[in-house]
């Protein structure tokens, strides 16, 4: 049986893919093997896992891939047949070799034809299948040795029928073809919403009125498919948040052994979905955030005993949805962090002054961690970084229009919560005037809006803040923002547009309140790069092109014009 170039490049593409896949569930796996050793189930679903990928590696030739396979399977065809138990040591060990088979994986995509040196890991296998095996620890394995073989029934039990079942009802499709459509969807949308403005002009003008209802009705209709159209594109570029949740059993684990601590990882929600974008976002944000949890959180064994608490720490890393947002969290239960010592180390650190720390509500003073070259860690690790994690996490999720919010009691814990869109493509805005221009803020910033008068608008400390339900709002002047002008205006009704950014509330003056609209936001590329407080720009139903407003960029700028 011959194949063609590209026939062989499909066939090669499809084994990537479907390893990948298997080798991501395998590391969930492997924890909860080494939680529950006895699991024949368990034992029996890893066997066949890497005996798929033996088989498939054995077809394309891969002998590197085959070797290593091979020599895994063989132990867990011990382990699964009771002929020794697992433990610690054998555990490394066969984590060892899918680390191997990932980087041989990861070799086979590049097509670098790098070999890889698998005599040591190969001769740990060998000494584990021929009983010869030392344990680092106490907990020896009983090892017997003898001679594995696999009968036909387990060939056939690796390629069972259903699978061949489920793999027809899906189709992989390239990104950018995805993105295309998602484009053509989002264009849809501007049409969609200049034919509403336009039938609405028609309606107030129109003579006939048989013409006019049946404008009307073809204009809701195409409102309701392109609706529809919009929600199937979304549904397509969604992927379960565990894409991203699956890495990490494997590496609290490792962290956990590699400090000489305890640590259990609890996971919810991983079934969440969420824009395939927002998920590639925020894959490192969550890995500092855990490796800073286990390293600088949580306390040695003994040290939580002392302090009452359980040896063993728990991280928890949970995700589900909240209207338009996906929220996602990591706690642990770990030290927590002090505001006051916060603030002293930033005031030590010269990153601010002493009078502005003592300013500093508790939750502003646990924002001091995402200060750019801020770290609380006595001395660099390779685990934590060098001080330069947390900034970057913040403009990470910043940029895709996500916000962070911390809450931390010293001796309990702490919990980082991470608010996303569900989708950066459409978005809500409301549309508002200020200097003559129109602006957009995206929706899932906006708590309420408010009519006031100029006059009640106050100044205390040379700050405009504004009393409303007995909370008091810093005030932006959106007008004076874009123009310079601060512009008094006494006597007009003005609109308070009231911005939530985490724990943080102001409220933005404009002139004007346009409307809701669904609008399609689109990067301004260069001419635009880096300008802080604009996320892009979009046209509106009546044809104009107006700029979204970036409130977390705004809030920024707005701090820093207080604090200077």
């Amino acid at each position: 049986m011959s194949f063609q170039a590209d026939e062989m490049d499909d066939i090669i593409n499809d084994f990537l893919v479907e390893a990948t896949e298997s080798l991501e569930q395998l590391d969930q796996k492997f924890i909860d093997l080494e939680k529950q050793p006895n699991d024949t189930a368990l034992l029996n679903d890893i066997f066949r896992s890497i005996h798929t990928i033996k088989g498939a590696a054995g077809f394309l030739g891969f002998q590197q891939m085959v070797d290593i396979t091979h020599c895994t399977e063989d132990v867990l065809n011990k382990l699964r047949k009771g002929e020794m138990k697992v433990s610690s040591g054998i555990m490394d060990t066969i984590l060892k070799s899918v680390d191997l088979i990932k980087l041989i994986l990861n070799n086979i995509k590049e097509r670098n034809n790098r070999e890889e040196d698998l005599k040591p890991t190969i001769a740990l296998l060998t000494e584990i299948l021929e009983g010869r095996f030392k344990e680092d620890e106490p907990g020896e394995a009983s090892q017997a040795s003898g001679k594995t073989g696999e009968s036909e029934d387990e060939h056939r039990q690796a390629r069972p029928e259903e699978v061949g079942v489920a793999r027809e009802q899906s189709i992989r499709v390239d990104i950018e073809r995805l993105d295309s459509v998602l484009n053509l969807a989002g264009e849809l949308v501007l049409s969609r919403n200049r034919l509403m403005r336009l039938g609405g002009k028609f309606s107030d003008s129109a003579q006939d009125s048989d013409l006019h209802t049946h404008v009307n009705e073809a204009i809701a209709q195409l409102d309701l498919v392109t609706t529809d159209l919009q929600l199937a594109v979304m549904k397509m570029r969604m992927q379960p948040i565990a894409k991203v949740f699956n890495k990490f059993p494997r590496m609290v684990r490792d962290l956990a052994r590699q400090m000489d601590k305890e640590v259990e990882l609890h996971i919810s929600g991983e079934e969440t979905e969420l824009d395939k974008t927002v998920i590639e976002e925020i894959g490192d944000p969550l890995v500092h955030i855990v490796r800073n949890a286990i390293d600088h959180g949580m306390e040695m064994p003994a040290e939580r005993e002392a302090k009452g608490k359980p040896r063993c720490g728990r991280v928890e890393l949970k995700a589900y949805q909240e209207g338009r947002n996906i929220v996602v969290s990591v706690s642990d239960d770990g030290k927590g962090m002090d505001p006051e010592a916060l603030k002293r180390s930033a005031v030590e650190k010269g990153l601010m002054l002493a009078e502005e720390a003592e300013k500093l509500s508790r939750s502003d003073a646990f924002n001091i961690i995402f200060i750019p070259g801020f770290s609380t860690a006595k001395a660099v690790s390779s685990i934590s970084g060098r001080g330069v994690g947390m900034d970057v996490v913040k403009t990470n999720i910043s940029r895709i229009n996500g916000t962070i919010t911390i809450d931390s009691e010293v001796g309990k814990g702490t919990r980082i919560t991470f608010r996303l869109p569900l989708t950066l493509a459409i978005i809500q805005a409301l549309t508002v005037e200020a200097g003559g221009e129109v602006y957009g803020i995206p929706l899932s910033n906006v708590t309420e809006n408010i009519r006031v008068t100029a006059e009640e608008i106050r100044t205390v400390e040379g700050r405009e803040v504004i009393n409303i339900r007995d909370r008091i709002y810093p005030v932006v002047r959106l007008g004076s923002l874009v123009d310079g002008k601060s512009g008094s205006d006494r006597g007009e009704w003005k609109y308070i547009v009231i911005i939530g950014i985490g724990e943080k509330h102001f409220g933005i003056l404009v002139d004007r309140l346009h409307g809701q609209e669904e609008i399609v936001m689109k990067s301004m590329g260069e001419y635009l790069k880096g300008t802080e407080g604009v996320a892009g720009a979009c046209i509106t139903g009546d044809g104009n092109v107006i700029l979204i407003l970036d409130m977390a960029g705004l809030l920024t700028s707005v701090q820093r014009a207080y604090v200077h």
